[in-house]
């Protein structure tokens, strides 16, 4: 193994250690939960993109004794080996490989798949998969710009299939009764919401010469629809969420999850303006393309939501690197993975001590999932496409005004800025030969 390829593995094994996810699940653990199940009482899954979150979400949904994995797709055969060896750990069996996603949406023995590519590929493959006939558990964010989220969503309307996406932590106990809590109107008036994410474990990417392709990737397929560009390792497998062309930085990485809670407290989708502004300032002269540093201020009249973010810092608000704050009159509300509690503002209400999270968010996330495609549902999907809609929206405005410099003013019914540069960056850029779906 090269030096280059065990620091992208490392570096995601890190990641998922961040997100609170095991980033070495115990495979052999897995083989002992599963049951025997008829084979007419099987769903078949196949999984598109099989590094990162795309196999954490495999190996959680194969917790389900019912959901069989028969097929794998990724542009790296020796992702491919790495992870066919994992799944044998717990007695799965070679699944058919592909490096063409579309080959694997011809198996007609594939009930569902799991979409854990890139950003800029997940609108192509969901809307492929539709045609289909598939259900679909998406990665977050659904989609790298505007415009191909309302293809997405205008098509999961259209096609009624059984669509999840992956902000887990809409599955999550203590989350929604903390929004439960803010709800209630026990914080008063709140004024303003803070969301954020400190990721201290990010380190510089140093500059790094173009390369030749390595041997069992099919580097063409991996652009996609992305500009093209000469191979180089920066960009490549984990590190791809770092650069305009595949994704939005930590902006749509971690803010899709954190603002996603931060506007369903407060009932709100669209903001009336947006002013970002932060740059390259822990790293000025590194790879990476997209912000380490940035505040957003998104005003919704009457109250604002600031979200935050820093690399190579640990600490952040109330001394948690992640989280949102629902600041209130009469008191703040924090929340995060690790659980949430309420602080008083001068005695004016009873002080809340920190309640721990009692579940696993992907564990409930993925299950649901399957339970909807057993029932057909889809109103009891905890986290369908309309949530995952208004996170990436959200998301990819507060980028939108940190690329143009300007507070920009976002017309909800017109779904357009009153900057004609802002607009621009609303829409998708696509290349390679490759055409963006109709809505």
């Amino acid at each position: 193994m090269s030096l280059n390829r065990r620091k992208f593995l490392a570096n995601g094994s890190i990641y998922l250690a961040g997100l609170g996810l095991s980033s070495v699940f115990p495979l052999e653990a897995l083989a002992s939960l599963r049951k025997t199940v008829s084979p007419n009482d099987r769903i078949n899954v196949g999984l598109i993109g099989c590094n990162g979150m795309g196999f954490s979400d495999l190996t959680s949904i194969l917790k389900n004794s019912e959901v069989s994995v028969v097929a794998l797709c990724d542009v790296d055969e020796r992702v491919l080996a790495t992870k066919t060896a994992d799944l044998e750990k717990a007695g799965i069996k070679k699944p058919v490989w592909y490096t063409d996603y579309r080959k694997l949406l011809e198996n007609k023995d594939i009930d569902a798949v799991i979409i854990g590519t890139p950003d800029h590929w997940h609108c192509l493959i969901l809307i492929d998969a539709l045609e289909a006939g598939k259900d679909v558990y998406c990665e977050k964010p659904i989609a790298n710009s505007v415009e191909e989220a309302n293809i997405m969503l205008n098509a999961v309307k259209r096609h009624k299939q059984v669509v999840q996406v992956g902000q887990w932590q809409r599955s999550m106990k203590h989350f929604n009764d903390a929004v439960a809590f803010v709800h209630s109107g026990k914080l008063g008036n709140i004024r303003l919401v803070k969301a954020w994410s400190y990721i201290g474990w990010k380190k510089s990417i140093p500059v790094a010469p173009d390369e030749p392709v390595p041997a069992g990737v099919d580097y063409n397929m991996w652009l996609g629809p992305a500009q093209k560009r000469p191979f180089n390792i920066n960009r490549f497998h984990f590190n791809f969420r770092w650069f305009w062309d595949y994704a939005g930085g930590l902006m749509t990485d971690w803010g899709v999850h954190l603002l996603d809670y931060a506007i369903y407290g407060m009932n709100v989708k669209d903001p009336k303006s947006i002013v970002a502004l932060g740059g390259k300032y822990a790293y000025p002269n590194d790879a990476q393309e997209t912000p380490d540093t940035l505040q957003t201020i998104y005003d919704f009249g009457g109250f604002s939501i600031l979200w935050e973010h820093a690399m190579g810092i640990g600490g952040g608000n109330y001394g948690r690197d992640h989280g949102i704050a629902y600041i209130g009159d009469n008191g703040t509300l924090i929340l995060n993975r690790g659980g949430w509690e309420v602080i008083p503002e001068a005695k004016k209400m009873e002080a809340v001590s920190l309640i721990k999270p009692s579940d696993n968010g992907l564990d409930l996330n993925t299950t649901n999932f399957i339970d909807v495609m057993k029932s057909r549902d889809l109103s009891k999907l905890n986290c369908p496409i309309e949530i995952g809609y208004n996170a990436a929206l959200i998301s990819h405005l507060g980028n939108i005004a940190y690329k143009t410099g300007e507070r920009i003013y976002w017309d909800a019914g017109k779904q357009k800025f009153n900057n004609s540069k802002a607009n621009d960056y609303l829409k998708a850029q696509y290349h390679n030969s490759w055409k963006l779906p109709k809505s």
